[in-house]
C-alpha cells in the first residue's frame, strides 16, 4: 500500500517531489523517484509484503518503470505460472511480469485494448502507472471496484496524476476551484458521480479501465486510448435455495477474507457490531487457518459504552473468542477531528468522524485492517432501496432546488460523455426503475467507489493503515451478482436476506445476524454529532449565504453545509498547498 504520483510531458522532478510530500502519510516506509526526459514518477511506500525488497519505482527487465498502490492477492499464482525472471518476493512485480510476458516485443506501439487481457489476470485492489520506456507510453489502470484511487489533471500540456487530489497541488500551475456541476450532483445524489471530484478539471481514472497516454511531437501528453477491463453487472438468477446455496455464498466470503490476510505485518478487523463487519469477524478463525496466518484482533470505537454498536461488537468479539480493543470517543471529537476529516477525506463528509480515531488506534498495533464495506451495494442493504420512487423524488427535488445556471445540463440530460461523465442522463428516474438497475448504477457510478471506498481509503491511509475490503473479493462479488432480487430485498423487507442466510451458518448470535442496517456515522456517535451540528448552525447558515446557488439544498442538509465550508477552508483557500491548522470553528470563520 502506498502513495503514487507522476508527471508525463515536460516533467519536473521537483514537482513530483512536492506531490509525494503532500501524500507522504500514505507511505512512511520510504520515498523514491525516477525520471527521464518524458516522465517523472514518485512513490511513497507502506511496506506490507516483502518488507525489505520491492522498492518502487520498480524497474522491469525490458525498461518498464512501475509505481503501484494496492495489493495483488494472486501474485504467487502469477509467479508460479510465469517464466519471468523475478527480482523481488513482492506482489507488485506481478504487474511488470504480466506486461512483459503478454505484450510482444515486436509491437512498436500499443492501444488500451492490448492491455485488457493481462490486466484482467490481476486479482486485487490496485491503481498503477507503468511507463513503457521502449514505446514511450504510459499505462494507467485501476482495479474493477475502484478500491484504490487514481486522479489526474492537465496543466500546461503535462499530465499530473496521483493517489489523492491534494497531490496535484504540487504543481504551482494547478489552482483548485470548485466544480459547481459536480457539487450539484454530489448534494443531490449524496455522493460524487462518475469520474468527477469536487474540483474543476480534476477527474478520476475510471474503475475497471486501462488508459494509454502518449506524447505529441511538442512533448505534451494526450490520452491515446481507453478500454474496459471489467464493468460491474447485476445478473440475478431465477432461483436461490438457502439450504444448498448459502454455504457456497459463505465459502466465497471466507475465501475473500483468506486472500486478504496475505501480509508480512499484523492485521486487524474493524468491528462495528453490524452484520457486515461481524461476518468478517465470524469467519476470521477459518480464514486464518486456511491462510496459515494469525487470527486478527478487532477494534471498535463509539461515543459511550451504552451505544448499541458498542454493545453489539462486545457480544460478537466475546462469542467468537476474538481479542477486542475498544475506545470511547472524547467529548470534543468533532471539534478536534473535523479538520483532519476534511483534509484527508477530500469531500463534504462530517458524520463519519469515528474513522479517524478508529484507524489511528488500529495503527498503533497493526498495519492492515479488514472492513465490511461493499456488502450493502452487493446485497441491497441501504434503506433507500426499499422505496426507489421516493428516493428518486428526493433527488429530483434537490436538483430542482439548485440554481438552474448550474443544473441546466443535468435537467436537460445533456451532460457531456467523457472521462468526467459516464452518462449524459443523471436524472434519478433514468436509474431507479428497478432494484437491479439501481444497484448496478450505484456499483458503476460512484456510491461505492466515490463514497464508501473513498472514505475507507483516505481516512485509513491518513494514518498509514491499509484497509482491505473482503466483500469485494472476486469470487464473492461474482456469486452476489447472481442473487435473485428477492434474496437481496424480499417482500418482508429484511434486507440482505441471502447474506443473512449465509451468516446463520456461522457462530454469530442470531440477534446480530438479524440486526437492521444503521447509518455508520450517526449510529456510532449520534449525540456528539447532534450537539456539534447544533453548535455550528449559525456558521452553517453563513455557509449557505456564501453559496446562494446551493442555499436551498444545503439548508436541507446542514451537515453538508458545514462540510462544504471546511472543504473550502482546507482545499481552496491559498490553493490548498499545505494542510491548514486550527479548529473546525476557526477554519469555518476564515471562509464566512
Amino acid at each position: 500500500m502506498c502513495g503514487i504520483s507522476g508527471m508525463l510531458g515536460h516533467p519536473d522532478i521537483t514537482v513530483v517531489h512536492r506531490m509525494i510530500n503532500l501524500i507522504k502519510h500514505r507511505g512512511p516506509d520510504g520515498q523514491d523517484f525516477w525520471s527521464d526526459d518524458y516522465v517523472s514518477l514518485g512513490h511513497s511506500r507502506l511496506a506490507i509484503v516483502d518488507l525489505n525488497g520491492s522498492r518502487q519505482p520498480m524497474r522491469g527487465i525490458n525498461g518498464q518503470v512501475l509505481v503501484a498502490n494496492g495489493e495483488i492477492y494472486n501474485h504467487q499464482k502469477i509467479r508460479n505460472e510465469s517464466k519471468y525472471p523475478w527480482q523481488t518476493n513482492g506482489d507488485s512485480e506481478s504487474i511488470i511480469a504480466l506486461h512483459d510476458t503478454n505484450i510482444s516485443s515486436t509491437i512498436s506501439s500499443t492501444s488500451a485494448n492490448d492491455h485488457v487481457d493481462w490486466i484482467s489476470k490481476l486479482n486485487g485492489m490496485y491503481a498503477f502507472a507503468l511507463w513503457d520506456l521502449q514505446r514511450q507510453e504510459l499505462i494507467l489502470a485501476r482495479d474493477p471496484m475502484g478500491i484504490k484511487p487514481l486522479v489526474r489533471t492537465m496543466v500546461d500540456g503535462s499530465l499530473l496524476f496521483g493517489s489523492e487530489v491534494k497531490a496535484l497541488r504540487g504543481h504551482e500551475g494547478h489552482i483548485p476551484q470548485i466544480d459547481e456541476t459536480a457539487l450539484a450532483v454530489r448534494l443531490a445524489w449524496e455522493y460524487p458521480l462518475d469520474g468527477t471530484t469536487l474540483l474543476k478539471d480534476v477527474t478520476q481514472v475510471r474503475p475497471g479501465t486501462v488508459e494509454v497516454w502518449k506524447l505529441r511531437e511538442s512533448g505534451s501528453a494526450y490520452l491515446h486510448s481507453i478500454a474496459n477491463v471489467e464493468r460491474q453487472k447485476v445478473n440475478p438468477s431465477s432461483t436461490w435455495n438457502p439450504d444448498t446455496d448459502a454455504e457456497t455464498l459463505l465459502d466465497t466470503f471466507v475465501e475473500a477474507v483468506q486472500e486478504r490476510l496475505m501480509s508480512d505485518v499484523p492485521v486487524g478487523i474493524v468491528l462495528s457490531g453490524g452484520l457486515d463487519s461481524s461476518l468478517v469477524a465470524a469467519v476470521a478463525h477459518e480464514a486464518a487457518k486456511r491462510a496459515d496466518q494469525p487470527v486478527p484482533d478487532c477494534w471498535t470505537v463509539a461515543e459511550s459504552e451504552d451505544n448499541p454498536d458498542w454493545q453489539a461488537a462486545e457480544v460478537v468479539a466475546s462469542t467468537l473468542d476474538l481479542k477486542h480493543h475498544q475506545y470511547i470517543l472524547p467529548e470534543d471529537s468533532f471539534e478536534s477531528t473535523l479538520p483532519d476529516l476534511a483534509w484527508h477525506g477530500e469531500d463534504l463528509d462530517v458524520s463519519v468522524l469515528f474513522f479517524q480515531p478508529l484507524f489511528k488506534k488500529m495503527r498503533e498495533q497493526v498495519t492492515v485492517g479488514l472492513c465490511g464495506q461493499g456488502a450493502d451495494e452487493l446485497h441491497a442493504g441501504y434503506p433507500r432501496y426499499r422505496d426507489l420512487d421516493s428516493h428518486a423524488n428526493l433527488i429530483r427535488s434537490r436538483i430542482e432546488s439548485i440554481d438552474s445556471s448550474v443544473t441546466g445540463d443535468i435537467l436537460n440530460s445533456n451532460l457531456p460523455i467523457d472521462d468526467k461523465w459516464y452518462n449524459a442522463n443523471h436524472m434519478p428516474e433514468q436509474h431507479t426503475s428497478s432494484l437491479d438497475e439501481f444497484l448496478e448504477f450505484e456499483l458503476e457510478h460512484g456510491q461505492l467507489s466515490n463514497f464508501q471506498l473513498r472514505l475507507v481509503d483516505r481516512h485509513s491511509m491518513a494514518h498509514s493503515l491499509e484497509v482491505r475490503v473482503p466483500f469485494l473479493g472476486k469470487s464473492h462479488r461474482e456469486a452476489s451478482s447472481k442473487l435473485p432480487m428477492d434474496w437481496r430485498l424480499p417482500n418482508n423487507m429484511e434486507e440482505k436476506a441471502a447474506l443473512r442466510a449465509a451468516a446463520d451458518l456461522t457462530n454469530l448470535p442470531k440477534d446480530i445476524v438479524r440486526r437492521p442496517k444503521l447509518p455508520a456515522g450517526t449510529a456510532t456517535s449520534p449525540s456528539l454529532l447532534k450537539n456539534f451540528l447544533s453548535d455550528l448552525k449559525p456558521r452553517g447558515d453563513e455557509i449557505c449565504k456564501r453559496f446562494p446557488k446551493f442555499a436551498k439544498v444545503l439548508e436541507g442538509q446542514p451537515e453538508l453545509a458545514i462540510g462544504l465550508g471546511l472543504f473550502e477552508a482546507m482545499h481552496i483557500l491559498d490553493g490548498g498547498r499545505s494542510k491548514r491548522t486550527g479548529s473546525a470553528i476557526e477554519l469555518l470563520d476564515e471562509v464566512i
